[in-house]
């Protein structure tokens, strides 16, 4: 099978600092690097890593090649990826000593996919492959809407978070995933808690505690402990864990697996600086596991 990825790419500029800046403070960074990134791109990298197929549809400007190149390089399909005529899109990475980050985010080319380039891509998808969306480009209601009709298993990654685009989804939806944080404030905006949705699994991530996951037709709520890591970066850790979930499902694992797996994935990738450059792969979990 494969999962279709309506996703971002962007350039990420990333910036270690000692520690992050408070509003309206100028801190020097201590190094500066660059890495091929977005929440789509990672994800796309994750589920090459994690060795499903994985096609990419998203849009970049004309100085974006070089991110398609790479896209390609890591195993990704992009021939459904467009140039238009806006720039790449990009982000600004700030980093401190603990891992945590504060990221700004110009979207560029991920909000100007041709929609008609969206459709043409998913006539070639088959009922059974995976869609999986960001809320970092155009055209998710189209897609989920036109995934869900296929007969796709519908995915949605919940950021950035905005209650509004979750909602917009919702009905569509086989699989929603979101952090403690956006599980909170969605369901503030709902009036009701995440058990109660009406999506067949929902996942809530928990950064060093794990992983939750709620199956809606099981009636059941079961927590995945993490493996205890020294974090350094926790850039596209979720993204990493994201994009493992579904690589395993679709090769065939049951969840408690492929999230057992994701789990692990995102726990190398918070020990490691940079974005989707630095995603582990398999045979990284399969060291990991020996040791």
């Amino acid at each position: 099978m494969t999962i279709w990825n309506l996703g971002s790419i962007n350039l990420d500029l990333v910036y270690g600092m000692d520690r992050l800046p408070g509003r309206g403070e100028t801190v020097s960074a201590a190094t500066k690097a660059e890495f091929l990134g977005g929440k789509g791109a990672n994800m796309s990298v994750a589920v090459a890593r994690a060795a499903a197929r994985v096609c990419h549809i998203g849009a970049v400007g004309a100085d974006g090649r070089w991110a398609v190149e790479r896209l390609m390089e890591y195993g990704v399909d992009t021939g459904h990826i467009v140039q238009v005529d806006v720039p790449t899109g990009h982000a600004i990475v700030a980093v401190e000593g603990s891992g945590e980050n504060q990221i700004i985010i110009f979207p560029g080319a991920n909000r100007d996919i041709p929609v008609e380039r969206l459709r043409a891509a998913l006539t070639q998808a088959q009922t059974g492959d995976f869609l999986v969306m960001q809320n970092e480009t155009n055209a998710q209601i189209e897609a989920a809407r036109l995934g869900h009709d296929m007969g796709l298993t519908v995915c949605y990654a919940a950021a950035p978070f905005e209650a509004g685009a979750v909602q917009a989804v919702l009905a569509y939806l086989d699989l929603l995933i979101l952090n403690a944080v956006e599980a909170e404030q969605l369901e503030h905006a709902l009036g009701r808690p995440v058990t109660d949705l009406a999506v067949r699994d929902v996942i809530v991530t928990l950064g060093a505690r794990g992983a939750r996951w709620i199956s809606t037709e099981r009636g059941s709520d079961q927590v995945f402990a993490a493996r205890q890591v020294q974090a350094v970066d926790t850039t596209g850790a979720g993204d990493t864990f994201t994009g493992y979930v579904l690589a395993g499902l679709d090769r065939g694992m049951p969840m408690p697996q492929a999230i057992s797996q994701a789990v692990l994935a995102a726990s190398i990738m918070v020990t490691r600086r940079g974005t989707a450059d630095v995603i582990p792969d398999l045979k990284d979990l399969q060291d990991l596991i020996q040791d």
